[in-house]
């Protein structure tokens, strides 16, 4: 159930760009979060580059204005191993979309099943949640 925004500045990438950057987001989510193929719900947003600031060099890594910020909100309770691979998985996958590993970043926000709904007014997680326990008893 991840919700992604990512941002990225709008000379440096063409529309053409941006549906292999999802599928390869996508991609690394399913495997090492386990997220349904399904699943699939991403923003993107182009700024212009008065809008849009890094410090190049940050903790010795080299960036460029091809900068990708990559906003993941998911369900918490990932572990440290999952992410780091998700992380990696992501560095392996975006060059081939040229996007430089470089120029990753990446925030998790976890949160939990109250604090979604996916239309209807409905929170179906907890819903689902409630479901496999009544199942389980």
């Amino acid at each position: 159930m991840p919700f992604i925004r990512v941002s990225y500045r709008e000379d440096q990438y063409k529309q053409e760009e941006l549906p292999a950057i999802s599928h390869a987001i996508h991609q690394a989510l399913t495997e090492h979060f386990r997220v349904p193929a399904d699943d699939y719900f991403q923003v993107f947003h182009g700024h212009k580059p008065g809008e849009y600031y890094y410090d190049p060099a940050y903790l010795k890594v080299t960036r460029t204005d091809r900068l990708l910020y990559i906003q993941i909100t998911l369900k918490s309770g990932r572990t440290e191993e999952q992410k780091r691979g998700f992380y990696a998985r992501l560095a392996e996958l975006l060059p081939a979309c040229g996007v430089r590993a470089e120029d990753l970043f990446v925030v998790l926000v976890g949160t939990e099943f109250e604090d979604w709904t996916f239309g209807n007014g409905i929170a179906q997680m907890l819903e689902r949640k409630r479901e496999e326990a009544q199942r389980d008893a």
